[in-house]
């Protein structure tokens, strides 16, 4: 047996990041992700494809909730090379009555584009969001970021790197985040099938993974993932949180019972749920 990365030989490791493996029907849920986006969209007041960008693909839905509300920015998933801003809101009604404004993020996908660039516009789309709040009316001294799976990596290079003083925002412009299932260190990817669309070198890993970028000032962050999920992205998840805490920084780490790799997420907006709390907790903490 040769191994490719750590004790993973090419198979396992193949199968540590097949995400749609760990359910009966990945279907099932993108077609949720969409039902629910929709229904928040009809029911709620909804600013749509917003540009952030000159690029087509460079726009976001803004959910306003109110004069001076606080802002979570959420990344969707896909591996980065699927789903949108669309199938991202169903977070929206929860958020929004309890006072957050919520932004979805699109941006363009692999393999059509690197993932440097996808970084690009995650980071462009905050710092937008950050320098227009009066648009919408959110307050952007209180703005958090968070994601799922892809989205919980692009939401990680939002906290990391030494990109702020480019695109014109301060170190501290997120302040929290929430990381679902997220990739942090992008090493296993290179070397796994799914680099046949990421296109990854060991330089884009380096510059890419935010494990390996971890900024000078952190924030509070919540990480978690769903209790079916493989080894290897509990471990990414729990890898990061270790580094992030050994920097002296807060970091609620938790697995969410009875929850996969992709329905983790429905539980954002309900404080019922323990990730449902424990993104309250972070924004009404941040806002005394």
């Amino acid at each position: 047996m040769t191994l490719v990365y750590r004790n993973l030989d090419q198979e396992n490791l193949n199968a540590g990041y097949n995400a749609r493996a760990t359910v009966p029907n990945v279907e099932e849920f993108l077609a949720e992700y969409a039902s629910r986006s929709a229904q928040a969209r009809v029911k709620l007041d909804c600013i749509e494809n917003i540009a952030y960008g000159d690029h087509p693909d460079e726009i976001m839905d803004i959910f306003p909730a109110g004069p001076n509300s606080p802002i979570f920015i959420f990344i969707h998933g896909g591996y980065w090379r699927a789903l949108s801003h669309k199938e991202s809101a169903s977070m929206a009604p929860g958020l929004v009555a309890n006072g957050i404004t919520l932004v979805t993020l699109n941006y363009s996908l692999a393999p059509d584009v690197s993932l440097d660039l996808i970084v690009s516009q995650c980071r462009r789309a905050l710092a937008w969001t950050y320098k227009n709040v009066d648009l919408f009316g959110g307050d952007n001294s209180q703005i958090f970021v968070g994601g799922s799976s892809a989205g919980g990596h692009l939401a990680g290079m939002l906290l990391t790197g030494s990109w702020h003083s480019a695109e014109g925002v301060p170190l501290d412009v997120v302040k929290g985040a929430v990381l679902l299932s997220g990739l942090y260190e992008l090493e296993p990817i290179r070397l796994s099938n799914i680099n046949e669309w990421t296109q990854l070198d060991k330089d884009s890993v380096e510059r890419n993974s935010p494990l390996r970028n971890l900024p000078t000032a952190g924030c509070p962050v919540i990480i978690s993932f769903g209790q079916s999920e493989t080894i290897e992205f509990k471990r990414q998840s729990i890898e990061f949180a270790d580094a992030w805490r050994s920097k002296g920084w807060g970091c609620d780490l938790f697995e969410m019972a009875g929850r996969n790799h992709f329905d983790i997420i429905f539980d954002l907006d309900n404080p019922d749920t323990r990730i449902g709390q424990a993104v309250f907790n972070l924004v009404l903490e941040n806002l005394k």
